[in-house]
């Protein structure tokens, strides 16, 4: 009698230290991983949502990063909610901190109702964000005597003409790219989408009305800022893609990245694009909607070439871009009475400009580069502050308000680090 009361004692005993070990098991494991990943800085991606591909982050080498990479995590986290709250059928982001990628991630499908997931190298159409680049390769072609900006445009189209001569005899390159034509806003953009070809609304132009001479004021054109394509063209022989693969694409290591509607058509890892309906997003047709204003609206590209673009702006490195050729690139040439409704998820915008392809906005008492850009199912922005070396953008196949957000709520992370530390400082501790 004796020993069973032992033997069921044991019993007990033992069995309560099974359960213990058990429910400590899983914290082990936690913890060991945890202090891996601390030994060899390694940083693990925030859960991904269901249907999203995982994170992908490569943390940047130098010690500076630690801090950076505490707002990294966060901005992921809140990304990702917002995507997921939102239904996107796919997405990409990336971010770049002194000219190295510090985050890029892929999100969802190429096609609603399939698992065809994008990754890092799928392309998207750029829209509007083709400005920025276009921008950049004008200031190289500038930079190398091939095309000075302060060229004027008669020079290379002898037979060019707008309704009034003084525009007419002064319109420089530097003009079409800071949409300082003169010309009313938007001039003949609905000649593009009714698919006129560009030589015969090119020769329209004279038709259109003029609102000031070149330089004065601001007025948003696509047709007008083309016109570097035929200029580019007939100056070097070689058509804008070509062009650009071989002054950007190429060096930069943009291997992904096109100009045109031919290109795009032709990959096949592109992100099909969608339209919302009552029921969340469905797939449409591809169309070649602005593929006639390749400078303006015509470029594709992935997030790692976004990234690469990104890195060459705001790295040191001088077999990239060089300083020198950034900061002309940013120069403010014209204010640009953007409304507020573009701007609305900015939080205090101090200024507005614009650049060689670039809006120069200034916020929170710096300056920042920014273009965003919409056609036919799909979205682009792109940012980049080098006061504080860092540049974001980001590409969905299934536009909404998600869009407007990315680049706002990253600045805004990024300056209340710096602006106020302490709050950080707490956070990581």
């Amino acid at each position: 009698m004796q020993q069973n009361r032992f033997t069921g004692e044991r019993r007990r005993i033992f069995m309560k230290k099974t359960t213990y070990i058990l429910a400590i098991l899983p914290i082990s494991i936690i913890l060991i991983i945890f202090l891996h990943q601390a030994n060899t800085g390694a940083t693990e991606p925030a859960p991904a949502v269901t249907g999203l591909a995982d994170a992908t982050f490569t943390p940047g080498v130098e010690k500076s990063f630690t801090r950076a990479d505490s707002i990294v995590m966060a901005y992921n986290t809140l990304l990702t909610s917002l995507l997921e709250d939102a239904g996107t059928v796919g997405a990409a982001a990336v971010i770049t901190i002194n000219g190295e990628i510090a985050y890029m991630k892929a999100y969802g499908v190429k096609e609603a109702g399939t698992v065809d997931a994008v990754d890092e190298h799928t392309i998207f159409r750029l829209a509007s964000v083709s400005k920025p680049v276009t921008g950049t390769l004008a200031r190289i072609l500038d930079n190398e005597g091939t095309i000075r900006l302060d060229d004027r445009v008669i020079d290379y189209l002898p037979g060019f003409s707008l309704k009034d001569p003084v525009n007419t005899n002064n319109l420089t390159i530097r003009h079409l790219l800071s949409h300082t034509s003169g010309l009313v806003p938007h001039a003949y953009d609905n000649l593009v989408e009714a698919h006129v070809p560009f030589s015969e609304i090119m020769d329209s132009l004279f038709r259109v009305n003029i609102s000031a001479p070149p330089g004065m004021l601001y007025g948003y054109q696509n047709v007008m800022y083309s016109l570097y394509d035929t200029i580019a063209h007939l100056k070097t022989g070689k058509n804008f893609n070509q062009l650009l693969q071989d002054k950007m694409f190429g060096p930069l290591g943009m291997y992904n990245a096109s100009a045109g509607y031919e290109p795009f058509l032709e990959n096949e890892n592109k992100a099909l694009p969608h339209a919302r309906t009552g029921s969340g997003f469905r797939s449409i047709r591809i169309n070649d909607r602005y593929y006639i204003t390749n400078p303006a609206a015509g470029i594709n590209a992935s997030i790692s070439d976004m990234g690469r673009f990104l890195s060459a702006l705001t790295g040191p490195d001088p077999h990239a871009l060089g300083p020198f050729l950034v900061d002309s690139v940013f120069a403010p040439q014209v204010i640009s009475p953007l409304r507020w409704i573009y701007l609305r998820q900015w939080d205090r915008v101090d200024s507005k400009h614009y650049g060689l392809g670039w809006r120069i906005i200034g916020y929170k008492g710096r300056q920042v580069a920014y273009h965003g850009g919409y056609v036919s199912g799909y979205r682009a922005e792109l940012a980049v502050c080098r006061d504080e070396g860092i540049g974001i953008a980001f590409l969905t196949n299934s536009p909404g308000k998600v869009g407007s957000r990315v680049v706002p709520d990253f600045l805004d992370m990024w300056f209340e680090r710096v602006d106020v530390p302490e709050r950080i400082d707490l956070a990581e501790k």
